[in-house]
């Protein structure tokens, strides 16, 4: 027998040597209204076809944690391939990133409503069937030359430079596929879903993660899509659409090669926003962006593009218009939430924008951080013609926020860092996490903050993004992607040492586990030769801008 401590009920049972997960929770007899979909056990997440042979820690965790959620998405993920497979035999599909609250999937061809509807058909009965998910280990040159049998050239690319003597894949009533975390038991574990025709390809839609009998609101993110579309291209022209393009490239030198590309084009981009701004005539420049999207270092290096184009860029902090710490609004915990609109004073805010457009003379606030009080330092500021203020911040895209001002002398962007590189054709890496990479490395460089520290805010974080930030990036004029296609292979060198300090006896140690597990494919790069003008660099440091 082995003893399985549950931290759910806080219950220690004895269970027969190589119960598997769902048995134990079985045994348990755990009252959760929505039923356990993986299992964390000793911290680290695994499905519930997981069999155990040793003591061990277990806490069962359902669709309404950020695990059991992307669980879920794997296997509805899973079984969409299957599906796609039986309606167009040898066809590649690609589930290419997180839109509309949904993922958006293509294939070389546009699908049409029938198709969809025979998927959807296919997906149902597959479901209804409850089909377990096999999993199988196998030496990795095993692997690659099944994948390669059924043209799955993608992961055959990815394995080959994944550099482990063992690899695993699973099986769905014969039709093979990899993903590089767990999948529920078996088919009838997935319920809520929808597919319909999205752009030129198929939206996934899945349940609210609050409220799993609900599927996820549609929400309409065509800029943001396009945006996706641009990054697609880029990553056409230079044949890295995966990490496995991306890692072959690297090991036959092509590295620098990678990274300068990327750089120049995100310069380019940066080059037109300028030109936009200036054929507008627009006098206030507002950037907006979740947490760690490199907004500090976009509007700098804007602010060179404007200086280029004959403009005289002003920075205007909003940090400076926070209303008195006593006036700061307040969480349902009591804790001052500094992430509200309403932490910024925005009458005066406005007031003195209005002002300063009007052609007067401002005395600028600048924000005490330690006495938590507004100061006056004599910093005085005139607008002359060929000046813009830039304005950076967490509510720039706000309306509220800028009210006063007419629209035609606003220009508004949003910096987001828009992950488009994908693993393989079924595994999309996402966007929050190359962002928790890069906010790991900087609160650790410059805050002093460990990976757990910054592990613990994160969902914060997140909850504040969601609710100040995502409901208004549609409102930008233009949106630019601040990642790179070699962003990851650099941050991985500096990320690891830093997630593998994360010990195994804390709750932390799950995601740091989840974190590694996705570096672990990706082959690294050097920074070193990096320009000190790249976004990365403020994140890593070596950057030439002052932060």
């Amino acid at each position: 027998m082995i003893h399985i401590y549950c931290l759910n009920n806080g219950v220690t049972k004895d269970f027969p040597i190589g119960s598997s997960l769902l048995d134990i929770y079985n045994g348990f007899e755990l009252d959760m209204p929505y039923g356990a979909i993986a299992a964390r056990v000793n911290n680290t997440t695994h499905s519930l076809a997981l069999r155990l042979f040793r003591n061990k820690d277990v806490e069962f965790i359902d669709i309404t944690t950020d695990d059991g959620m992307r669980m879920y998405v794997r296997s509805l993920t899973f079984i969409f391939m299957k599906a796609m497979n039986e309606v167009f035999p040898g066809e590649i599909v690609r589930f290419e990133n997180a839109i509309s609250k949904g993922y958006y999937c293509r294939m070389d061809n546009p699908i049409s409503e029938e198709q969809v509807a025979l998927v959807r058909e296919k997906m149902h009965l597959i479901v209804k069937s409850d089909i377990p998910f096999k999993r199988v280990e196998c030496h990795t040159e095993e692997a690659i030359e099944l994948f390669r049998k059924v043209g799955r050239i993608d992961k055959v690319k990815l394995l080959e430079t994944y550099d482990r003597l063992y690899t695993s894949y699973y099986e769905l009533d014969g039709y093979i596929d990899s993903y590089y975390h767990g999948l529920v038991p078996s088919t009838g574990y997935i319920g809520l879903f929808e597919i319909e025709r999205y752009a030129d390809g198929v939206l996934l839609r899945v349940p609210n993660k609050e409220r799993p009998n609900e599927l996820e609101d549609k929400v309409p993110q065509e800029k943001l899509q396009d945006l996706f579309e641009e990054r697609l291209q880029w990553h056409q022209q230079m044949g890295v659409e995966t990490i496995g393009e991306f890692n072959k490239g690297v090991r036959a030198g092509y590295g620098i090669d990678l990274v300068n590309v990327s750089e120049v084009l995100q310069e380019r981009r940066l080059s037109k926003i300028a030109d936009d701004i200036q054929a507008r005539g627009a006098r206030v420049v507002l950037i907006a962006g979740p947490s760690s999207s490199g907004k500090t270092t976009f509007s700098k290096r804007l602010s060179v593009q404007l200086l280029a184009c004959g403009l005289r860029p002003y920075a205007i902090s909003l940090d400076d218009y926070f209303v008195n710490r006593t006036h700061t609004p307040r969480k349902p915990d009591g804790d001052y939430d500094f992430e509200s609109l309403y932490s910024i004073d925005l009458p005066y805010f406005n007031e003195s924008l209005t002002k300063i457009l009007a052609g007067e003379e401002v005395e600028l606030p600048y924000y005490n951080f330690v006495k938590g009080e507004r100061e006056y330092r004599g910093n005085k500021l005139k607008l002359t013609p060929q000046m813009v203020l830039v304005i950076e911040g967490t509510h720039a895209l706000n309306p509220m926020l800028t009210s006063q001002v007419p629209d035609n002398e606003k220009f508004r962007v949003y910096v987001s860092a828009l992950t488009s590189i994908k693993l393989d054709y079924h595994n999309y890496i996402s966007t929050s996490d190359n962002r928790l990479l890069r906010r790991m490395l900087r609160d650790a460089k410059y805050r002093g903050y460990s990976a757990v520290e910054t592990i613990q805010r994160w969902p914060d974080v997140r909850a504040g993004e969601e609710e100040w930030i995502f409901p208004y990036q549609e409102n930008a004029d233009v949106m630019f992607n601040s990642s790179l296609f070699y962003e990851l292979a650099v941050l991985k060198t500096h990320a690891e040492p830093i997630l593998r300090a994360v010990p195994q006896n804390i709750k932390e140690y799950s995601e740091a586990r989840r974190l590694l597990r996705l570096l672990e494919y990706v082959v690294p790069l050097q920074d070193n030769e990096l320009p000190p003008t790249s976004v990365v660099r403020e994140f890593l440091g070596g950057s030439s801008f002052k932060y």
